[in-house]
This record gives C-alpha cells, sequence and structure tokens, in this order.
C-alpha cells in the first residue's frame, strides 16, 4: 500500500500529484488505524460472538459498532428512560413514538465512513459487506427492541405482545429500513439518521392533522401493510446499493 505514496524524485507520477501530500505516509496512518482497532484483547462478549459468527474480524466489527457502543447505549436508556417518566404522567404511548426514531438513528450509525472506527478494515475483511452489514444492524435493532420493550413495561403499558408489535416494532422497522437505505446510498451515516428522523416526524405529524392525535402512527392497525411495504422496499435499496464492488462510489 505504500508504494502507492512513497515515490521517489526520479519517478514523477505522469497523472501529477497523488490524493496526498507526499511528505505524509498514508500506509503508516491506515497501520495506526488497524491497530487502534485490534490492539485490545477480545472481551467476553466479543468472544462468544466470534464462536457463534465463526468469525474473529465479524466480531470485532460488531462489537466495535458506534450505535452498540456504551455511550451510545446509555443515550439511549435515558431516552427511551424519560419516554417511559412522561407515558405515566400523561398517558401517551410517548415509548412507541421515541423508540423508531432511537432505533432508526442506531441503524443508520451501524453504517458509514468517517464515523465507524473499523470501517476501513470492514472493507477489507473477506467476509462481505453485506454480511458485516446485516449482522450489526440485526444486532442494532434488537438491542433497541429489547429496550423499547422494557421502558414499555417500566411505563405500565398494558396490551397484548401482538398490540406491542403492531404498535411500533412494525413502525421500527419501516424506519429503521428507511435509514439503512439512505445511509447506505448516500455512504453517510448522518444521512441515514437525518431521512429516518425526517420521516418518522412527517408520519406521525401527519397521524395527528388526519386522526387528531400523535399516537395516530403507532395505534392505527391500517397503517401496518403500508409500514411493512415500504420497509421491504428500503430493505431492497440498501441490498441494491451494498452490491457495488468495493472501491466504487
Amino acid at each position: 500500500m505504500n508504494a502507492r505514496y512513497e515515490m521517489s524524485d526520479d519517478h514523477e507520477d505522469p497523472a501529477g500529484p497523488g490524493p496526498g501530500p507526499r511528505d505524509v505516509d498514508l500506509g503508516r496512518v491506515w497501520l495506526g488505524v488497524a491497530a487502534e482497532v485490534w490492539r485490545r484483547r477480545p472481551g467476553l462478549l466479543e468472544r462468544t460472538a466470534g464462536r457463534l459468527l465463526r468469525s474473529p474480524g465479524l466480531a470485532r466489527a460488531l462489537v466495535t459498532t458506534p450505535s452498540l457502543l456504551v455511550p451510545w447505549l446509555i443515550a439511549s436508556v435515558v431516552v427511551l428512560g424519560a419516554g417511559a417518566i412522561a407515558t405515566v404522567g400523561t398517558g401517551e404511548p410517548l415509548v412507541a413514538l421515541v423508540a423508531p426514531a432511537i432505533a432508526g438513528a442506531g441503524i443508520a450509525y451501524a453504517y458509514g465512513p468517517g464515523i465507524d472506527p473499523a470501517w476501513e478494515l470492514s472493507q477489507s475483511m473477506a467476509v462481505s459487506d453485506r454480511m458485516v452489514l446485516l449482522v450489526r444492524a440485526l444486532a442494532v435493532f434488537g438491542l433497541n427492541a429489547a429496550l423499547g420493550l422494557a421502558a414499555s413495561a417500566a411505563s405500565g403499558v398494558s396490551g397484548s405482545a401482538a398490540a406491542v408489535t403492531f404498535g411500533w416494532l412494525v413502525p421500527m422497522t419501516a424506519v429503521c429500513a428507511l435509514a439503512l437505505a439512505a445511509a447506505t446510498v448516500a455512504r453517510s451515516a448522518n444521512a441515514g439518521v437525518a431521512a429516518g428522523v425526517t420521516g418518522w416526524v412527517i408520519t406521525v405529524l401527519s397521524g395527528q392533522a388526519a386522526a387528531g392525535r400523535f399516537a395516530a402512527a403507532v395505534t392505527d392497525s391500517y397503517l401496518v401493510l403500508p409500514y411493512l411495504a415500504f420497509a421491504a422496499v428500503c430493505a431492497a435499496v440498501a441490498w441494491y446499493a451494498t452490491r457495488i464492488p468495493r472501491g466504487t462510489s
């Protein structure tokens, strides 16, 4: 890799200057990034993931997902906790309205150069980009769904499992799919967050305008099929975007 950037004065690049200054060893920078990600010893969670996934590299990529790191998890717990407290005080299903947006943001941050510390390494792994993205997305979605269920239980919201599932897990699926599609197409986690949160806010406000209540976005059963159809379309977009060969834009 260094050969691309280390050029002597006798062999000038016929195409002109390279993408970086000649006095910057980008190969050394790459090695520094790799060392930063791989230097720590795997913990219990990573070892368990490695055995389940049969790939230590995929396990390391999973545990270094930004939205699975402690700061993000603390922020998610705090927001959902505040939603649970507000639900108890107002009687409105605020957890159901907040959870899809949090999960969508988390899914978006499961993908993206410039934010993910293991992004460059994931591009050079023997495991496909799609597999890395799929494992990360499922882990983030599952964790956020568990946090949302815990917040719903803490707020004392009554209802059957089916009501909870079709009430906000289905909208969460649609929002997550939108965020993931935007992140993969734009190659930007921030773009995915913006798309997911904006789409959900528009949906909630549209439900309020049509039915006179904000909770319509998670209580009206006729929205289930549109949510699922939209999620399927966004998943197809993300699948198509990740089929592009590595190194192309």
